[in-house]
């Protein structure tokens, strides 16, 4: 499988929402693909110092608008991943790093939302659209996770 590359893109700063991008770019990096995570929007607060430990999960419908209900459920899908033995988010990434996983930034959300690039974290690079969409193009798999 040399030579092949993944991306995947992650626009969502939830449990939910960031897990699945993790895992898949992983998996792709340890079959041997140039793995790139592109966060974009929301997501992007995943590549923010600090930022996986603010993650959260919202339950889905009715239930998600009830006070507190966030918290309680938060709380209980991090019992499930720790129970289960899964990493954390923000081990992840580092796991992530650690294998050759490239995690970008996305210029426009970077720019949108005021970020200022010195409270990405160590070794996420900032990349435009365009850029993303010039790796993409030759990837094997590009998820939108």
């Amino acid at each position: 499988m040399q030579g092949e590359k993944a991306a995947f893109i992650c626009v969502k700063d939830t449990l939910d929402g960031a897990y699945p991008s993790l895992v898949l770019g992983i998996n792709a990096a340890r079959l041997g693909m140039d793995t790139k995570i592109f966060y974009s929007f929301m997501g992007l607060n995943m590549v923010l110092t600090g930022g996986a430990d603010h993650a959260k999960y919202f339950p889905p419908g009715v239930m998600g608008v009830i006070p507190g209900m966030v918290t309680l459920a938060t709380g209980m899908m991090k019992s499930k991943i720790d129970k289960a033995n899964i990493p954390s988010l923000g081990e992840l990434m580092e796991m992530a790093q650690a294998e050759g996983v490239e995690l970008i930034a996305c210029k426009m959300s970077i720019d949108m939302m005021e970020i200022d690039e010195s409270k990405l974290l160590e070794g996420v690079v900032v990349w435009t659209a365009e850029d993303f969409l010039r790796y993409a193009r030759d990837c094997k798999i590009c998820l939108f996770t």
